[in-house]
């Protein structure tokens, strides 16, 4: 349905496109819900468009998918093709999409730190500070759902965000098209990925697509684990492992699965009073007060600082977070208890964790800025 959004955006009058730019330059974060909301309010007013790329003149980019992962969802319509990626990955990495051309995608999702940032915050246009830490996109297409609090469904819907996010890049996806239609390159990969001239379809279309490539699954973990090298982990990274596994210390009960995260929403306890309220932005409902989506841990060595406010600074103050039982909020999860580790334990854990480092991820070339000549 997203499509039709794009279709009917490029068919109303500049007047109304204006009121939406200014609109979106309101910048509080529930006009953008409203935002969203109107895309789905537009989503149903308008009729199907037949002017997609036929499915047979397509070119399919093979995936790599590791050992334990299952395939990702591609959706219909936005099928990986080499140009496809090739366009989501220059526009990933091009300045062009903010509103002084100076931040990229890869500004604040670096590849270095698995695509995330070392910020507590990020820097936006203007040196403007972001309001949450920016999370790292590896194995973003097995994402249910996107955002800290879940309030985008499709990876096409969030690459919006950061456009039109006053503390981001500060801009408007109508305004970015009109300065790629300028661009005789942009012209000709677009024509080549989605058989027509770059608008905000294939703006969000193509870097979802090159997102959805960014899988990560060759850590020393996996090699133990789905490849059956058992001298992948050593005795004190495989303690580690047992550790985390264990009902004492409950990691397992939220970071679960191949991806390390089970996709709920939960409070672990950080504050007993929260600046952010998380996911209750989205549902106004009490019992969703300061509950966050759960993260995935892998490459969790290369991601700190750690926590939507990007409050603690190392592996070794997660643990002692945990390990003191937290805050006492309203809606903490119930699995946070409090634990007590020795010295060697909280040793065993980390080393554990760093075993989720996937090297080859980080400086896989197909995943570099590209060079365009």
């Amino acid at each position: 349905m997203a499509d039709l959004f794009f279709m009917c955006l490029l068919r109303l009058k500049s007047k109304i496109i204006s009121q939406v730019i200014v609109m979106t330059k309101n910048n509080t974060y529930n006009t953008f819900y409203f935002y969203m909301l109107l895309t789905m309010l537009l989503f149903n007013a308008c009729q199907k468009d037949n002017t997609s790329a036929a499915k047979e003149n397509l070119l399919f980019t093979s995936l790599e998918i590791p050992t334990g992962f299952p395939f990702p969802e591609i959706p219909e319509g936005n099928e990986l093709t080499t140009a496809r990626v090739e366009l989501g990955r220059q526009l990933f990495y091009d300045p062009i999409l903010s509103r002084d051309s100076t931040l990229s995608c890869a500004s604040c999702h670096q590849q270095e730190f698995a695509f995330a940032d070392n910020r507590v915050f990020s820097l936006g246009v203007d040196d403007l500070l972001g309001t949450r830490n920016a999370t790292s996109l590896s194995n973003v297409a097995y994402q249910e759902r996107l955002l800290r609090e879940g309030g985008v469904a499709t990876i096409e819907m969030q690459v919006l965000v950061p456009i039109q996010e006053h503390n981001e890049f500060d801009f408007n996806i109508v305004l970015v098209a009109e300065r790629l239609k300028n661009n005789p390159h942009y012209v000709t990969q677009s024509w080549e990925a989605y058989e027509r001239e770059p608008d905000p379809f294939v703006i969000t279309r193509s870097i979802a697509a090159f997102e959805r490539t960014l899988i990560s699954g060759n850590s020393a973990y996996d090699k133990y684990t789905f490849q059956g090298e058992d001298c992948a982990l050593n005795k004190s990274q495989k303690r580690g492992l047992a550790l985390f596994n264990s009902k004492r210390l409950a990691c397992a009960a939220c970071h679960s699965d191949f991806n390390f995260t089970n996709n709920t929403y939960e409070n672990n306890g950080l504050y007993d009073i929260y600046a952010d309220n998380g996911r209750e932005r989205l549902t106004e409902l009490p019992e969703d007060r300061a509950k966050f989506k759960v993260p995935s841990l892998r490459n969790i060595a290369l991601t700190a600082p750690y926590m939507h406010d990007g409050s603690l600074g190392s592996l070794e103050a997660v643990i002692s977070h945990y390990e003191s039982g937290g805050a006492n909020h309203e809606n903490k999860s119930k699995l946070i208890t409090g634990f007590t580790l020795t010295k060697k334990e909280k040793e065993d854990l980390i080393n554990f964790l760093n075993t989720l480092t996937d090297y080859d991820f980080i400086n896989n070339p197909q995943f570099s800025k590209p060079i365009i000549e």
